[in-house]
């Protein structure tokens, strides 16, 4: 059973590294914000968490296992918070590419004429 364990726990590793890796990558390669933000929040934070799960599966402690609970709590309570705001903020000031926006629900909401 050990065994069986240690084997997914590798490949939660590697699959979560190798997700980490490409919201990296599409950081580095997307045009703009609003897809950078996508990039660096959806694979980033789906990567930590199977690397928390393989790293859960081979320490098998309660204090280790508690530790990294805690860790996926914070991360999912504030990375969908930290995107929101950090979207909005660049939608105010006018750093969202209007072009690439297939649906724009905050244009009855904001003021255009305070968009730079």
């Amino acid at each position: 059973m050990n065994t069986v364990l240690d084997w997914i726990a590798y490949a939660c590793l590697v699959i979560g590294a190798l997700l980490s890796l490409s919201a990296g990558v599409a950081l580095m390669r997307f045009p703009d914000l609003l897809s950078r933000m996508h990039a660096a929040t959806k694979p980033q934070v789906l990567g930590l968490l199977l690397v928390l799960l393989g790293c859960a599966l081979r320490l098998r402690d309660a204090v280790d296992v508690t530790t990294l609970l805690l860790v996926a709590v914070f991360q999912m309570a504030t990375a969908p918070v930290a995107a929101h705001m950090i979207g909005r903020a660049a939608y105010r000031a006018g750093q969202a590419r209007a072009d690439l926006l297939v649906v724009d629900d905050l244009a009855d909401v904001a003021d255009p004429a305070n968009r730079r």
